[in-house]
């Protein structure tokens, strides 16, 4: 009933904004109306032009529409009329948007930007056109494009006013070429690309605006005879002189603190962070991968570089340096505190139960005078439990103790020393100890692990190695309520039940790539437990126990593989705009010593990254629907999982967007489970067992970070009995029913 109160009021409030958005002509100054609509086209006769990347070019819009379709912002502040000495109508002024007023000016302004575009894409003889189709107040205005033909590049040559120059580029090529279109962005990208490669040659004092362009066109023939002019330098007094090139001669080292403090990093930790050398000429990229280590360093605070070139001296003979003058570079590092204390409060909610928790953190940002990072955590935890009965405490209480000690470098035997500077990594050592006090059982996990990461430079690829990761789980106590009802019980679901609740060894190994370049991302991880404590039992002749596992130290050890892909492509990327689709796909198998993988490996579906029209773990294996109780949570799991998403993001005002979004999706289990019927993956029943959602959110972004709020609706439920409005809720939506709500922070994939 209240979830229907609020969707009502919802749809009463759009409706409001709505015809407060069609009045909005009525504030309207007499003699001016207001541009409702711009759109740009090209002639029929020329397809390869683009008219909708043109269309940012255009200086004045309509207002703003929610999803493309809906003038939200203009009826908020319509709906305040001209009165502005009420609070109300201010506030509704300023978050709202006004009507935008055609302006001919900008109008012509427009007309000769976007011809300016099209010249500059080659087409030299364009021309534009603008229309305009007025309805009442509201005017719609038509950028018409008439490029005209294109224009080649017929001839190509070069005027390189220094020698030494000139045999520099000969060798280095050119991406411009005789027969292609004339276009002055790849005219651009030639002269940024000659730029960096001379300034990683020592030609510290180099400039693009050296590099100019002499076009010469034969209109007759949409011909363009293109020369390539390299000016010489030119000093103060206005004399032409070669180009220098310079080399490293020395590299100081000073505080950028204001009392001028000492660096507290070890000599070596400067060196391997340093790729500007001595003896060597100066290269942009290196300075920029030097910017890029210190930057990482968790003790460095700001780095700046600074160069003094000394024109009357020379550098000893050096073939790599000869005929170079010397620089000498200032680095100033200003660090960050050694060691910070922390204390960071939060709330919990675990299935509506509330409670609180705290953690006190102990960082040291450069341990052993390399920027070694070393954080301890104390957390301390607390939910008061409702709806147990046969308990005698009715409170969970979870205290943790985690320590991290990262090295902002490899450390690992057999790499060598180019090697380790030239790649950005991370080695880190982790221990983890967790108690966990519940009605029902004490849980204790013990967990340590050695870790890498690391990214090539100037690359979109990162890779993790989890070179070996230990996990003891066990449970020093379990009540006799809950060992009777659930794990003793021969008629309750308990197989997998059972498994999660003994004392288990998990010893893996895992590696990670991901793959990011702003448009499309891919993440992967494969990782796998048990193979080399399987391999020593029986090499050891170890016996294997009544449920034939072998065991170390007396505790069952876990063994399986499991490997995950994650792929996201934004098919639409507007300024306001973007269609983001998404497909996940997980899969592990328990053998060997393992039947059942552990909880912590398990899949589950729904939730706020999942398919939205389910709470999180209320979706699947397949068409299995869970029965009432406490524990649905450890049977609605699986073995696989696959996810389909496709969102549409938009900016709706200030830091507020808007999505629609359409998702598919389950879990299913690789083995047939008595107590998950229907849960088990068949080919052939692959697309009636997805299941369907679809709905909208809210976004508030701050950069940093962003709080999301989702609303989904249950589509197509897989997990059915007899109701056919249950299979098909799209068509008989119940809100009660199928409708999920989604607080979460970040966006979902």
């Amino acid at each position: 009933m209240l979830r229907r109160f609020f969707c009502l009021s919802a749809l009463a409030v759009l409706l409001v904004l709505l015809l407060g958005s069609c009045s909005a002509t009525r504030d309207i100054p007499e003699g001016q109306v207001m541009l409702n609509k711009v759109r740009v086209v090209a002639d029929g006769k020329y397809r390869d032009v683009n008219a909708a990347q043109l269309k940012k070019y255009v200086r004045q819009k309509g207002n703003s529409r929610w999803f493309s379709a809906l003038k939200i912002p203009l009826g908020v502040y319509s709906l305040a009329g001209s009165d502005t000495a009420k609070w109300i109508n201010r506030t509704l002024h300023s978050i709202g948007e006004a009507p935008v007023i055609f302006d001919s000016l900008q109008a012509r302004q427009s007309c000769e930007i976007l011809q300016l575009c099209l010249q500059n894409q080659g087409y030299l003889d364009a021309q534009v056109e603008l229309y305009t189709e007025l309805r009442g107040r509201k005017l719609n205005a038509i950028y018409v494009l008439h490029p005209g033909k294109p224009y080649y590049v017929r001839r190509l040559s070069y005027d390189i006013q220094d020698s030494a120059v000139a045999r520099l580029l000969e060798h280095n090529g050119s991406r411009l070429r005789e027969g292609m279109q004339f276009d002055v962005d790849a005219l651009n990208g030639e002269r940024s690309r000659l730029t960096a490669l001379l300034r990683n040659r020592g030609y510290y004092r180099f400039h693009k605006e050296y590099i100019t362009f002499r076009a010469d066109s034969l209109r007759a023939d949409r011909q363009v005879d293109l020369t390539l002019v390299l000016a010489p330098y030119r000093n103060s007094e206005g004399q032409v002189a070669p180009h220098t090139r310079y080399s490293i001669r020395s590299i100081g080292y000073a505080s950028g603190a204001a009392d001028d403090s000492l660096i507290h990093l070890r000599q070596s930790v400067l060196r391997e962070n340093m790729f500007l050398e001595p003896g060597e000429i100066y290269s942009d990229d290196a300075l920029q991968n030097t910017y890029n280590h210190f930057g990482r360093l968790g003790a460095v605070r700001y780095t700046s570089i600074s160069f003094e070139a000394d024109s009357a001296s020379a550098e000893p003979p050096n073939p790599l340096t000869q005929g170079t003058l010397p620089l000498d570079a200032l680095v100033s590092l200003q660090t960050n505190k050694p060691s910070t204390i922390s204390f960071q409060p939060e709330g919990t909610n675990t299935a509506g139960d509330l409670g609180a928790a705290a953690s006190l953190t102990y960082q040291n940002r450069n341990l052993l005078r390399g920027a070694e990072s070393l954080s301890v955590k104390l957390r301390g935890a607390y939910e008061a439990i409702r709806g147990l009965e046969g308990y005698r405490n009715q409170d969970f209480i979870e205290y943790s103790l985690e320590t991290r000690l990262s090295f902002p470098r490899f450390i690992m035997p057999f790499l060598s020393w180019d090697t380790r500077r030239r790649t950005i990594a991370t080695s880190e050592l982790s221990l983890l100890y967790d108690t966990q006090n519940r009605p029902e059982f004490h849980r204790r996990v013990l967990s340590a692990g050695w870790h890498y990461n690391w990214k090539p430079q100037n690359h979109h690829d990162q890779y993790t190695l989890d070179l070996i990761d230990l996990n003891y789980v066990f449970m020093p106590w379990i009540s006799d309520t809950f060992r009777r009802e659930y794990l003793e019980n021969s008629s309750n679901y308990n197989a997998i039940l059972r498994y999660n609740y003994e004392d288990l060894f998990i010893m893996k190994i895992g590696f990670g790539y991901t793959y990011n370049n702003g448009r499309v991302a891919v993440k992967t991880n494969l990782e796998t437990a048990g193979n080399l404590l399987h391999l020593g039992s029986r090499i050891a002749g170890a016996q294997q126990d009544k449920d034939g596992q072998y065991r170390v130290f007396n505790i069952a050890y876990a063994q399986y593989v499991k490997g995950d892909v994650d792929f996201t492509q934004n098919l639409l990327y507007g300024y306001r705009d973007q269609l983001v689709f998404h497909v996940g796909l997980g899969l592990a198998y328990p053998y060997g010593n393992s039947r059942v993988l552990p909880f912590e490996k398990r899949y589950f579906s729904g939730g706020a990254n999942s398919v939205r029209g389910w709470s999180v773990r209320s979706l699947g294996p397949g068409r299995y629907k869970g029965r009432d109780g406490n524990i649905n949570f450890i049977t609605q799991t699986g073995d696989m999982k696959l996810d389909l998403n496709l969102e549409y993001r938009t900016h709706l005002f200030w830091k507020f967007g808007g999505a629609l979004f359409i998702d598919a999706g389950n879990v299913w289990t690789l083995r047939a489970y008595d107590e998950q019927p229907g849960g088990q993956f068949q080919l052939k029943n692959l697309l009636s067992d997805l299941a369907v959602s679809y709905g909208m959110g809210l976004r508030l972004n701050f950069d940093y970070f962003v709080i999301r709020f989702d609303l989904g609706m249950k589509a197509v439920n897989p997990a059915y009995e007899t109701e056919d409005e249950e299979h098909y809720a799209i068509v008989h939506p119940r809100l009660s029913r199928d409708l999920a709500f989604h607080f979460a922070v970040g966006l979902p994939f």
